[in-house]
């Protein structure tokens, strides 16, 4: 299991803050946030050494305190915390001012690697095998299959399905195909910020060339920077959405020995791949959005404030009304065999 190891800003939530989790590497690192109502019930009943429950935003995680373990009951499984280690950096991390960092989001930062639910299958192979020595979270990874842990996807839609926690094929194919373009969003319902961060986690788990990932995100949040972006993006008006990401190329992290074309091709490809799944990640949360390709690069660098090029921006918020899904080319005009 994870180690509970620190307690820094939350990036999108002033008042909130992010708990970190680390385990035997990077992939091993878990992450909950809660923002800033939820800190303070758990300050409340931490500083009073008294037991305690903090229901979290989604309305299904919850936090367990007693005088020993803190557990953190998530959608995609447990986390704990000894109540001591956790009540002295609570309360030091609360005595002190902090503000919302500007959001460019690089690699692993946003979303917990949590262990899911038990699997009582996978359960009765781990028992039918030696037990590996090795690091915390498991090390060596053992049985030949992908840890579930590991698959945003399946955290984002599972709920209680039988203690399993694995994401079904239906879940998945419902996901891309409730997918719906808006461009009419509806103003009166604000975007929460669990469900922003679980956007940005899913381009942070994204493929891309050699796992460099070449690619920088914007989150814009200024409103007089979004009428900006809706003038660079030839006066597109709903550029000015409730959620907008700006997906960027940075080739300079793709350490990979190709000429500076090939390493510029790479890094598109990980930002419109990174796009791709922040946008299905939107839908699986019950959320639309429009892709606008449509953009003179230029002008969104200076609206950003950076050199970087970019290669689309996501405009993300409640649809004001659903939309039917449009119909496709049959398959056999798509897909072309070769045998």
């Amino acid at each position: 299991m994870p180690r509970f190891e620190r307690i820094e800003p939350a990036y999108l939530s002033p008042g909130g803050c992010r708990m970190v989790w680390g385990g035997a590497d990077e992939d091993d690192k878990a992450v909950v946030l809660l923002n800033e109502g939820e800190l303070r019930d758990l300050v409340e009943i931490i500083k009073r050494d008294a037991a305690g429950k903090v229901k979290l935003e989604d309305q299904v995680s919850e936090i367990l305190v007693n005088s020993d373990v803190v557990q953190f009951r998530l959608q995609d499984g447990t986390l704990e915390a000894g109540f001591a280690e956790l009540q002295r950096q609570v309360l030091d991390y609360t005595k002190v001012p902090h503000e919302p960092r500007r959001v460019s989001v690089r690699t692993k930062e946003f979303y917990p690697s949590a262990r899911a639910r038990g699997d009582p299958r996978r359960q009765r192979q781990n028992q039918q095998q030696p037990r590996r020595r090795g690091g915390a979270g498991g090390g060596g990874g053992g049985g030949g299959g992908e840890d579930a842990s590991k698959s945003l996807l399946r955290a984002i839609l599972s709920g209680d399905r039988g203690g399993s926690g694995e994401i079904s094929q239906s879940d998945l194919f419902r996901v891309l195909a409730t997918r719906r373009t808006t461009r009419k969003f509806d103003r009166r319902k604000k975007v929460e910020d669990w469900k922003v961060e679980k956007i940005l986690a899913a381009a942070d788990t994204a493929p891309t060339a050699g796992n460099f990932q070449g690619f920088e995100v914007f989150y814009v949040r200024s409103g007089a920077l979004k009428e900006a972006l809706v003038e660079a993006a030839n006066r597109q008006p709903y550029v000015n959405a409730p959620v907008v990401l700006v997906f960027c190329t940075n080739p300079s992290r793709v350490k990979m020995q190709f000429p500076e074309d090939i390493l510029a091709k790479f890094s598109l490809q990980d930002a419109t791949l990174a796009a791709a799944y922040s946008q299905l990640a939107a839908s699986a949360v019950g959320l639309s959005s429009v892709w606008i390709g449509m953009i003179d690069e230029e002008k969104v660098k200076g609206v950003l404030g950076t050199d970087l090029r970019p290669s689309s921006i996501l405009c993300v918020g409640y649809p004001s009304a659903r939309r039917r899904p449009k119909s496709r080319r049959h398959l056999k005009d798509l897909i072309h065999v070769l045998e």
